[in-house]
């Protein structure tokens, strides 16, 4: 699965913030800053999601929209913008973005809809479990092994290990957990993510097992393979 993204963000700010994040998450991202470098680019079909304001200088991003479907690019869009309001949403999605996010906008959010926005198009899988090396999670039962030994967590830790299971072997960082995790989003000043973090290392870690949840220093944290 391509891991390309494509930015079209005319506010610096949230061009930076969006460009950190998601090359944090493991994309390459290629970005402009209005709407017509933005087509140019977008026809080149290259990206697996395409990230679009809607207010842009030089071509708003309709326009660059209504562009792409005209000339047969069907990457998904995913539209970014401050107008909110319902007909403002249903003139997007009807315009052909496949999806929609009003700002202001949590990073987790945004990757959790570029992330369904790639697997659009393949077959429909229901995911039950979840694995990384020899650490598992039921999603069903809702039951944690480490091998052949139960891991006995409380609905917080659950949480944390269902997040840091589904991006196996990525870093994720401190914003990514206090927004999907603890549903922040501003950062609280504790240290609430490095208390559970040490609780849960050393449910999973106990009995003398390999390491599996790494820190990584003035990045976040790391759940196998490469811990």
């Amino acid at each position: 699965m391509s891991r390309k993204i494509l930015l079209v963000e005319d506010d610096k700010n949230t061009a930076d913030y969006l460009r950190k994040g998601l090359t944090e998450a493991g994309y390459v991202v290629d970005y402009a800053d209005n709407g017509r470098d933005g087509l140019f680019h977008a026809t080149d079909g290259s990206y697996s999601v395409i990230i679009l304001d809607r207010m842009l200088p030089g071509m708003d991003g309709l326009s660059v929209l209504a562009a792409l479907r005209a000339a047969g690019t069907h990457t998904p869009v995913l539209f970014l913008s401050a107008m909110g309001s319902l007909d403002e949403r249903v003139k997007g999605l009807e315009g052909g973005a496949d999806d929609y996010l009003v700002k202001p906008f949590g990073f987790a959010e945004l990757l959790a809809r570029v992330t369904n926005l790639q697997r659009r198009g393949t077959a429909t899988v229901v995911e039950t479990s979840l694995r990384c090396r020899d650490l598992e999670m039921d999603l069903l039962t809702r039951k944690v092994r480490r091998g052949d030994r139960p891991v006995d967590l409380q609905p917080r830790e659950f949480r944390l290990l269902e997040f840091l299971l589904r991006h196996c072997g990525q870093v994720v960082t401190r914003t990514m957990l206090l927004e999907s995790v603890w549903d922040y989003h501003f950062d609280p000043g504790t240290n609430v993510i490095d208390v559970h973090v040490s609780r849960l290392r050393r449910k999973i870690e106990e009995e003398g097992r390999p390491e599996l949840l790494q820190t990584v220093r003035g990045a976040g944290y790391r759940l196998g393979p490469d811990a």
